[in-house]
């Protein structure tokens, strides 16, 4: 069976995240799984041992109405069709009984036609939402079926051929197509109109490949469906440990089905990651841990391992060369994320710390020019604010039974028993009901930006602290040289905690230094999940960073995991505001995948001058909408 793994992406091309979480979304509803990952591939594939469903890039390079439907049908196919209503057994069955046939390839393939058609059928009456869908994916199908049947008669490609012709027979009819010798085919393809099930379709199939293989010698070469290329070795998998796939219900009737795999892979797959293997792990020699699960070291023990990190590769697992001694991980006190910050986070160990107070004499001198350029700022914007909330406050502290008449409160003493039509100037101030959460990008790349980084966020420190508004400033990293595919280590540093209140952390944040990689969606969830914690009315995460994700085994999966912990966020309440920060103009490829992730809360610095600028543009636009909401 062909594999479709394969299949690379030679491009640049950036997905529109935010589409694809809400293809994701739909997904998950229709088959009811919330463990499914929607990508793109080749062809649609249904994927048991990543948990995922696969759009075609068919759609691609297509009107904007035409690749939105034609991606919502092949989610209808999968999710509504496919999903329960497809037999697997009988399926892997035929594929069996197949091998020793002549044409085994356009055997299988012309299955799948047959079932993509029945199944289209039963989808579409069944929620009649999709018909529109699914009309665009006949047109568009037929089309490209029709001018490919022409290019693969020239080339006598008849296996080929026999695809394209019988796709455009049963969605088009027969009476538009030329006979070519098909007679009893077109007659015999008439009962694709009552096939009901799986049986049925591999049933016609026999039927028709008894006349195509008269007329045809070769077997196909290219591939039209892709979809089940994993699923054998999944279900041989799940049978190994002795497991099934058959759908609940009267074992006469029970079938396995595609919802069924997924559902039996999960769990026997969950269950070896679980207790099993750590007590066969605790059994083992003394060494290098494959479990998540912390361990008291021992000093008698050699170093069983050091490992190297590369700085473009990320799927690449680490060299076993020397490391500096300065970039070897200080174990500390670890934690494990688990499923609760994403599944692409789930090796993920992380620790805590606080970042130290530098004590060079030339940073600190920096630290009070910085202050010094900055002061006339931070003193205007404090000024301005605290003007707005005392202003608001006078005009809120009306309807006293006591105080200075309010003239346009009269008509109280006539219609009310107990009037209040007094109010007072002299209100005591209140806290702005707001909190901060500020996430810094400690990658690499950020080497260059460091000085202006630092303004700024010592900008966007003073301005809080002189308002009295907790916030938390955190700077985040992955260690790319200690990361592998069990173990993602990354690190928080702490330069300014919630609780610290207006304590003066300047000379934390001038010993800000850059590291290796960043898990953006990851740190977002971390953050969140600290300002969820917190009583304010309005929370505010923003974050500080460079560049798109970049960690271990993140690269593809990074731009989507970021946009769905951004959108958990704002789902809970949560302001999310992105600070690109930039030495250049940023390109309109740039913008767009920013705008994917952060929809319309990314903010583009072109020169690291504008840093410190564009952070207090955001925090007077903030904070003036905590006062005037308040």
């Amino acid at each position: 069976m062909a594999e479709m793994g394969r299949f690379i992406q030679f491009n640049n091309e950036q997905l529109n995240a935010r589409q694809m979480l809400q293809y994701e979304m739909l997904a998950r509803a229709l088959a009811g799984n919330k463990e499914l990952a929607i990508n793109e591939r080749q062809l649609i594939e249904m994927n048991p041992q990543q948990q995922k469903l696969s759009l075609s890039v068919f759609w691609r390079h297509r009107e904007e109405a035409v690749m939105h439907l034609g991606r919502l049908s092949d989610i209808y196919l999968m999710a509504a069709g496919f999903w329960r209503s497809f037999d697997v057994r009988a399926y892997l069955d035929y594929v069996d009984d197949t091998k020793n046939e002549r044409l085994p390839r356009l055997r299988r393939q012309l299955v799948l036609l047959i079932e993509e058609f029945r199944l289209v059928e039963y989808v579409s009456k069944q929620r009649p939402g999709t018909a529109e869908a699914f009309n665009v994916r006949r047109r568009t199908y037929s089309a490209t079926h029709r001018q490919q049947m022409n290019v693969h008669r020239q080339k006598q490609l008849y296996a080929e051929y026999a695809i394209n012709y019988l796709y455009v027979a049963a969605n088009e009819g027969t009476l538009t197509l030329p006979t070519d010798g098909f007679e009893e085919i077109r007659w015999q393809m008439q009962g694709i109109y009552d096939v009901t099930s799986t049986n049925d379709s591999i049933a016609l199939a026999w039927r028709l490949m008894n006349l195509i293989e008269r007329r045809v010698q070769k077997d196909l070469k290219q591939n039209f469906y892709a979809l089940f290329d994993t699923v054998p070795d999944a279900v041989t998998f799940i049978e190994s440990k002795g497991a099934t796939c058959l759908a609940t219900g009267d074992k006469d009737t029970a079938k396995e089905t595609i919802e069924e795999v997924f559902r039996a892979w999960h769990r026997e797959t969950k269950e070896q990651e679980g207790a099993h293997l750590r007590l066969e792990l605790g059994r083992g020699n003394e060494g290098r841990s494959l479990s998540t699960d912390a361990e008291e070291g021992d000093a008698q023990n050699d170093v069983s391992e050091v490992g190297t990190g590369g700085d473009t590769d990320h799927e690449a697992e680490p060299k076993k060369d020397d490391i500096p001694e300065t970039k070897k991980l200080q174990r500390g006190t670890k934690k494990h994320a688990g499923e609760a910050f994403g599944d692409d986070n789930r090796h993920v160990t992380y620790e805590e710390t606080r970042l130290e107070k530098t004590e060079d004499a030339q940073q600190l001198s920096e630290l009070l020019r910085f202050r010094t350029e900055q002061e006339p700022l931070v003193k205007a914007m404090t000024l301005e604010f605290q003007k707005q909330m005392a202003q608001k406050q006078v005009a809120k502290r009306t309807h006293l039974s006591y105080g200075r008449l309010n003239s346009r409160e009269l008509l109280q003493f006539v219609t009310d028993e107990r009037p209040k039509p007094f109010y007072k100037k002299d209100a005591p101030a209140k806290p702005l009901d707001a909190v901060f959460g500020l996430l810094i990008d400690g990658s690499a790349s950020m080497l260059d930006k460091l000085d202006e980084t630092k303004q700024a966020v010592l900008l966007f420190h003073d301005v809080l602290r002189k308002l009295a508004i907790a916030h938390d400033m955190v700077c985040f990293y992955e260690d790319a040289y200690e990361a592998t595919s069990t173990e993602q280590p990354n690190t928080f540093e702490w330069l300014h905690r919630l609780e610290d209140g207006v304590q003066d952390d300047g000379a934390r944040i001038m010993a800000l230094e850059a590291h290796e990689d960043n898990r953006d969606g990851f740190a977002i969830r971390w953050m969140a999940k600290r300002l969820l914690q917190r009583d304010e009315k309005h929370r505010f995460l923003l974050i500080f960073s460079d560049g798109e994700p970049s960690a271990f085994r993140y690269a593809i999966n990074g731009v989507l995991d970021t946009a769905e912990a951004v959108m958990e966020a704002e789902k809970n309440g949560i302001s999310v505001v992105h600070l690109f920060l930039n030495t250049e103009q940023p390109t309109d490829e740039q913008r767009h995948l920013f705008a994917t992730i952060y929809g319309n809360k990314s903010v583009a610095a072109e020169d690291v001058a504008q840093f410190s600028d564009i952070t207090l543009r955001l925090l007077r636009k903030l904070i003036r909408y905590v006062i005037q909401s308040t």
